[in-house]
């Protein structure tokens, strides 16, 4: 197939869509996902617009076929048996033949950083990509059949599966170029995953991460499309929705754990985060 050319002009960020999983707006669920190339791509005619994911981690994995990655706005080619990395922020877009196979997996970046080895990098793999391949099979093997001992299974094929991606840097053919705002979005989003029961001020982080509020806000709002606080709030958000589907507590006292001692304030927050009170979240449990 003659390579096709993606020409990527967007100079103004908050121009990228921010998606759950391509063309969904929900990015606040809390799974492991693996669908075929095929069955997403195909809906979009076998296009993939540039869009970033705020919290998601993916691994594509082309078997047949050809398409295009753009990385950050670089392109490159894929053939079979490459390999995509694609952490949050990335943004990314593909072009595949109508034929094309192959596999996706899309886990929360914070489950990589837990394995206690770097995130890796946005990067395409090409030579021997056969251990990676095999580590990203069998951890959707492992999440699908749910076998005995499944949460330690589990932590340790996802360990084998970043060691892998991380013994395959050797093989790099593209990577993209290094990001100044993405970084310290990135670093960001790190702190607000570690504190935010403890502070939702945005100059606490602003100041553990030795900028000013003001450009740690304009880094988000190029990054993300949202402000600092509305970052935080999407985390709180994320487990609010978590307490309430899995935990028996009181709406009450799942705000003053999260920091809100105010419920109606929580209420007020929850709705406009979730688009729902959090009531609603509690009776879709029941």
């Amino acid at each position: 197939m003659d390579r096709p050319r993606i020409r990527l002009h967007y100079p103004n960020m908050d121009t990228i869509p921010i998606y759950g999983l391509y063309g969904e707006q929900d990015s606040s669920t809390d799974w492991l996902h693996w669908e075929s190339i095929q069955s997403r791509s195909r809906l979009h005619g076998y296009r993939i617009d540039p869009h970033r994911h705020e919290q998601f981690f993916q691994v594509l994995v082309l078997t047949r076929g050809a398409g295009e990655v753009t990385l950050d706005g670089i392109d490159h080619r894929l053939a079979p048996t490459s390999v995509v990395v694609v952490p949050a922020l990335t943004v990314h877009g593909y072009r595949f033949s109508e034929d094309v196979d192959g596999l996706v997996l899309t886990l929360m970046e914070r489950d990589i950083g837990a394995v206690e080895l770097q995130v890796p990098p946005p990067m395409v793999l090409a030579q021997e990509t056969r251990r990676l391949v095999a580590a990203t099979k069998s951890l959707v093997e492992e999440a699908r059949i749910a076998g005995p001992a499944h949460e330690a299974a589990m932590r340790a094929l996802l360990t084998l599966l970043v060691v892998e991606i991380h013994r395959s840097r050797r093989d790099v053919i593209a990577q993209a170029v290094p990001d100044r705002a993405l970084g310290v979005a990135q670093r960001f989003r790190a702190l607000v995953e570690e504190k935010y029961r403890e502070t939702r001020r945005v100059g606490d982080y602003a100041g553990a991460l030795g900028i000013s509020p003001t450009h740690l806000n304009r880094v988000c709002r190029r990054v993300t499309g949202t402000t600092a606080l509305g970052l935080i709030e999407r985390r709180i958000g994320l487990e609010a929705r978590r307490m309430l589907a899995f935990s028996t507590l009181s709406i009450k006292r799942i705000g003053g754990e999260l920091g809100y001692e105010d419920p109606a304030y929580f209420t007020r927050v929850v709705t406009r985060v979730l688009g729902a009170p959090p009531s609603a979240f509690r009776r879709d449990r029941t």
